[in-house]
């Protein structure tokens, strides 16, 4: 293990374990006297376990049975939400409380029983987590009409459908990538493109649920396209994972593009610190489309919804990326608009013009709250440049309700 490694997991359990502490005693000065004396080590006892479920199964992965590994992961998945929640709500009163001191505004039965309080604040955060784990399962149907301004062959029109972070595994198990596929191919695209993210790190799951047969029944009139995200590298057996998506009919672009009935170019970007993982590293964009017509519309598949500016000297019409969750879970989001230039929907940048999914699946905690996870569809139309035809059109982009 590598010092970055270290340095990594070193500050991820003192932060980990400091906010668990803190959460842990917030919670035994709300309910420790409901246990009698003697028996506060049963709370602590039964706290440590529960803070320590999903480290707990994602290290014995390896070791316990595939079900028992699931099981404290999945349970360990939930907390992870519930401790988040549990800290902003926490130190959000903790504040309030300070105030008080120079308002007195909390009334004094609130502070005699500080359980009821503790009670309101689990069934408050108990309802956060019920609700965002049925927002995770349900995604919405996001359409997009867009323009590029170029002729395309014999094609006026691209039905195009993206998903982007499936996180295929444990969480997101073969069921649900059945009922994905259905989706997908009820919409009837000519193609289909999955820009990174597909495979939640490890291929095991993967393989052992056949996930490989569910995604070739994938079906589109130019086939189905993807390139890597960061968790097909986080594995450690990229090399792998390509086979896998290659053996299931999924063509994965890494650093090259494809040229698509001679009316369009597809190109594919490898995962751009693939280096930190074991890879080689990606290519300048500029290498990677050397040798490609600049004259027919250019589709770009990135991760990350990085480096537009690149892009967009490149030539390239249209960027589809993910990556971002839109935070996953609120307040996150607010961090994500901060880090990229767009972290969700679209935007135009000059004659580049970018799509952001906030994506289909989830990582770690197993829930979406303030964003709703979906099926990106999207209508192109080429136009020949010839006059005001030049113009870029601001795309229309519909909510479509929940999929059934």
């Amino acid at each position: 293990m590598n010092i970055q490694y270290l340095i990594f997991f070193g500050v991820f359990f003192a932060i980990y374990g400091s906010v668990n502490f803190y959460i842990g005693i917030r919670g035994w000065q709300a309910f420790g006297r409901l246990f009698p004396t003697g028996y506060g080590f049963i709370y602590w006892l039964l706290f440590a376990v529960l803070s320590l479920l999903f480290i707990a199964g994602r290290f014995a992965e390896k070791y316990l049975p595939d079900v028992l590994a699931s099981y404290l992961t999945g349970i360990g998945s939930y907390w992870l939400a519930a401790m988040n929640y549990l800290f902003f709500i926490l130190v959000l009163l903790d504040l309030l409380r300070m105030l008080d001191r120079w308002f007195a505004y909390i009334p004094a039965p609130v502070k005699k029983h500080p359980e009821l309080t503790g009670l309101a604040v689990v069934l408050l955060v108990t309802g956060i987590v019920i609700y965002g784990a049925w927002n995770s399962r349900n995604p919405r149907l996001v359409r997009y009409d867009i323009t590029i301004p170029k002729a395309a062959g014999s094609i006026s029109e691209l039905h195009v459908v993206v998903v982007s972070d499936i996180h295929l595994g444990t969480i997101v198990h073969n069921g649900r990538l059945l009922s994905l596929v259905q989706r997908v191919n009820n919409l009837n695209p000519d193609l289909i493109l999955l820009p990174g993210d597909i495979i939640d790190e490890s291929v095991k799951t993967f393989v052992e649920q056949n996930m490989a047969d569910s995604l070739r029944m994938l079906q589109s009139k130019y086939g189905s396209f993807a390139v890597f995200g960061n968790h097909e590298y986080i594995g450690g057996h990229p090399e792998d994972t390509f086979q896998h998506l290659q053996d299931a009919g999924i063509t994965v672009l890494r650093d090259e593009y494809k040229n698509i009935d001679g009316s369009f170019n597809l190109v594919g970007r490898d995962y751009q610190s693939a280096e930190r993982f074991g890879g080689a590293g990606r290519q300048e964009l500029s290498a990677v489309m050397e040798g490609l017509d600049r004259s027919l519309p250019v589709i770009l598949l990135d991760h990350q919804p990085s480096n537009l500016t690149e892009a967009q000297g490149q030539g390239v019409d249209l960027q589809l990326s993910g990556h971002t969750h839109l935070g996953q879970m609120f307040p996150f989001n607010l961090i994500t608009k901060l880090v990229f230039e767009d972290d969700w929907g679209y935007l135009r940048k000059g004659d580049l013009q970018l799509i952001v999914s906030c994506g289909y699946g989830t990582w770690g905690p197993p829930i979406r709250v303030g964003n709703v996870p979906e099926i990106v569809d999207i209508n192109i139309r080429f136009i020949e440049p010839t006059g005001e035809d030049a113009i870029i059109v601001e795309p229309v982009m519909q909510m479509m309700g929940r999929l059934q």
